[in-house]
């Protein structure tokens, strides 16, 4: 075989390595939404499964679960609820903002999650919001979080809006007349340090808040599949504004301004 045809069939088999590669990332990012029609979460660790004593043993146990196209959403529930609060290991990733709460990836999951800090001070709250059609493990590193949960709106009209901010705690826009029925309240609930709460789009929506005025909160995140737009809602009017989510910071270092 001449070098050419060597180079030639080299290249068609990279080809076909990545089309494979493309058709086993959808594969499983569908197989993954299918499961939200249906989870809804386990309280305790599974029994006789393995248990993340560390960070990273955990980014490392998470990498290997997802490298199937048919990912046990259980056992990602349960690596998340195994893994115990280290301050020593995550505070490099908590960086905090004075105005809102921040966003901080810690691990991107080749594409296939993202695992990520958040930090609130005093008061901090997000809007109310959904999630993409993806899981959201929500686990507490330090201090508590309140999670109000709503019902979807009747009217499913999506509004685009570049300002809308899943980082305020109220929507863009709230000035403009909306002739909606306001958000029916599901639930609230508070979470304590290494509590985890699971939620998605079939549960309902969230708002989550720091409800203290002293001290600030620390919270580690997985979604997936992961999603850089979504939706936030306007409690009084049900009101849907689509909006871009961002990162205050990338695997402990700022990202620039916008």
């Amino acid at each position: 075989m001449t070098s050419a045809a060597i180079v030639e069939n080299n290249n068609l088999n990279n080809n076909n390595s990545h089309h494979d590669d493309n058709l086993s990332d959808e594969r499983g990012e569908k197989y993954l939404r299918e499961l939200t029609k249906t989870f809804t979460g386990i309280d305790k660790p599974l029994k006789n499964a393995r248990k993340c004593e560390t960070l990273t043993d955990l980014i490392g146990e998470l990498r290997k679960t997802f490298d199937s196209d048919h990912v046990n959403i259980e056992y990602v529930n349960h690596l998340m609820l195994s893994y115990q609060s280290n301050p020593s290991e995550w505070r490099k990733f908590a960086k905090f903002d004075r105005y809102r709460y921040t966003r901080n990836l810690v691990d991107a999951g080749n594409g296939k999650y993202n695992l990520m800090i958040l930090c609130w001070n005093e008061g901090h709250a997000s809007a109310i919001h959904d999630h993409a059609d993806s899981h959201c493990f929500m686990k507490m590193l330090k201090g508590q979080l309140m999670e109000t949960r709503f019902a979807w709106p009747k009217d499913a009209t999506v509004n685009d809006d570049n300002g809308a901010d899943i980082g305020k705690g109220q929507t863009a826009d709230e000035e403009i007349e909306y002739n909606g029925d306001e958000l029916e309240e599901l639930s609230r609930s508070t979470l304590e340090t290494n509590g985890v709460c699971y939620i998605n789009d079939t549960l309902g929506l969230h708002r989550v808040e720091n409800p203290s005025h002293t001290d600030v909160a620390v919270s580690l995140h997985l979604y997936c599949p992961p999603f850089d737009t979504c939706s936030i809602f306007n409690k009084a009017n049900g009101k849907r504004t689509k909006c871009k989510v961002t990162f205050w910071s990338k695997f402990g270092k700022r990202e620039p301004m916008a």
